[in-house]
């Protein structure tokens, strides 16, 4: 759409735009052909000037009456200027008069997207799309996938994103929403699949190796993931986000002073992130630099207050350093940016256990496991704790936790060791026998959870 403008010679148009913007000053235009009015209203329209697009397209209709293209031009201008209905209007005069083409379909496909109708975009996108030029299906195959993820049918979306590729292999944007479909699917293996074929066919689209690394993060596949934000590197040096990802994949992967060397390749180009600013902090702490993390975290809280992340940081800083107590206020900080994030409450608890505030400790504790239920870590935590405080609450909150929490993989293996400690070793063994038949290998981690009971008689012949 809007392609007449290429027809005039730029000198041209800039008079033309100069005698329109006279007349909306009350001077006199002159005489305008439909050919120049045209590009004057498209100039406006492409430059996001709806309003003297709207002008135009109105002025254009009292010289050209019966001209469905300027009735179309004033739809699309009344659209851009959220006056749907009305657009809707002229649409439909429009349509019993004269042949619907591409534009039209499109026109009216955008129109009802931005009603949120994407029954209808679709239908019209998908009409337009058989009409359309070749040079012109690219951004259609998009708005067409834009819909069936608005109507979170990804699987569709997929289906008309892969066509897109087919028609044009380099269509980025494309690759882009496929990554996100897959995602939103959890179907990564599917993902790895497309972008490794793609690859094959275009080594060099750098987009696609950074996608096929975050499918591979997302597996938790970090070397391999580092793999392929290596050669997205090598193809775009200057892909900031390839870097940070990188980082990520590093940070997950213990290599810590690798870690910080991408986050800071990121900053270089992109400039301070607070982010990856954070997770520098983060990759120093792991490595026990906490002089240097506390400066890379205050160095992010300076630069967003409101990244919970950082305030956690510094927390952690100040409780390895042993300053339980003033670490809570940071802590506390990061709850009160994100209420939901479950590690902060399990950190809390942890602070708390440390200070011998037992009560506060277990509140977390559990709080920590109602927002995730399958931290084993944090299950382990408050077992632990509880076994040494109120064994009988352990227990009774573990015959509970499936039915009010969900699934943990090592749920089983802690009514075992629960009962085992409360000297009921017959319903110890018997539950233990049934975890055994069901996976060996995972009832076997008992003796990793509690190595005491490999010396005992009855657990015996399952070591």
């Amino acid at each position: 759409m809007f392609d007449n403008e290429d027809e005039y010679y730029e000198g041209e148009l800039s008079g033309d735009l100069e005698s329109f913007e006279k007349y909306l000053k009350g001077g006199n235009i002159g005489y305008l052909d439909a050919d120049r009015i045209e590009a004057v209203i498209d100039h406006y329209l492409i430059s996001g000037q709806y309003v003297k697009a709207h002008k135009c397209a109105e002025y254009a209709l009292t010289m050209f009456s019966f001209e469905p293209l300027f009735h179309l031009r004033l739809a699309q201008s009344l659209s851009a200027m959220g006056k749907l209905k009305e657009a809707l209007n002229i649409l439909a005069t429009i349509e019993r008069q004269t042949e619907n083409d591409c534009e039209f379909l499109l026109t009216k496909a955008a129109i009802f997207s931005q009603l949120k109708d994407s029954k209808r975009a679709i239908g019209y996108f998908s009409s337009a799309l058989k009409l359309a030029n070749p040079e012109d299906k690219d951004e259609i195959y998009l708005d067409l996938a834009m819909e069936y993820e608005n109507s979170n049918d990804y699987k569709k979306a997929i289906e008309i994103l892969r066509q897109a590729i087919k028609h044009n292999p380099l269509n980025e944007g494309a690759i882009y929403e496929l990554a996100y479909c897959f995602d939103q699917l959890g179907d990564y293996d599917k993902a790895i699949k497309c972008y490794s074929d793609f690859i094959d066919e275009n080594p060099y689209s750098y987009t696609s190796w950074y996608n096929l690394g975050n499918a591979y993060s997302k597996i938790e596949d970090f070397d391999k993931a580092i793999w392929a934000y290596d050669y997205c590197i090598l193809i775009n040096e200057e892909f900031g986000a390839a870097y940070f990802n990188l980082g990520n994949a590093y940070l997950s992967a213990e290599k810590y002073l690798s870690a910080i060397e991408q986050f800071q390749k990121c900053i270089e180009i992109d400039g301070d992130d607070p982010v990856a600013l954070c997770y520098i902090g983060e990759a120093y702490e792991q490595l026990d630099e906490l002089p240097l993390a506390r400066l890379y975290y205050q160095q992010s809280i300076d630069m967003a207050p409101l990244l919970p992340d950082a305030w956690l940081g510094m927390g952690i800083v100040h409780d390895l350093e042993g300053k339980t107590f003033e670490a809570l206020p940071f802590i506390l900080k990061a709850i009160e940016l994100d209420g939901e994030n479950s590690s902060y409450y399990h950190v809390l608890a942890g602070a708390y256990e440390k200070m011998d505030e037992m009560d506060l400790a277990l509140e977390n504790y559990v709080k920590a496991l109602e927002l995730e239920p399958t931290d084993e870590e944090c299950l382990t935590n408050l077992l632990e704790m509880w076994l040494n405080l109120h064994p009988v609450d352990a227990l009774s909150y573990l015959k509970d936790f499936p039915e009010n929490f969900g699934e943990n993989r090592i749920h089983g293996l802690w009514m075992v060791n629960v009962y085992w400690y409360l000297g009921r070793k017959t319903d110890a063994l018997s539950y233990f026998r049934n975890l055994y038949e069901m996976d060996a290998e995972l009832a076997k981690e008992l003796f990793t959870l509690n190595p005491e009971l490999k010396s005992t008689s009855e657990f015996a012949p399952f070591i």
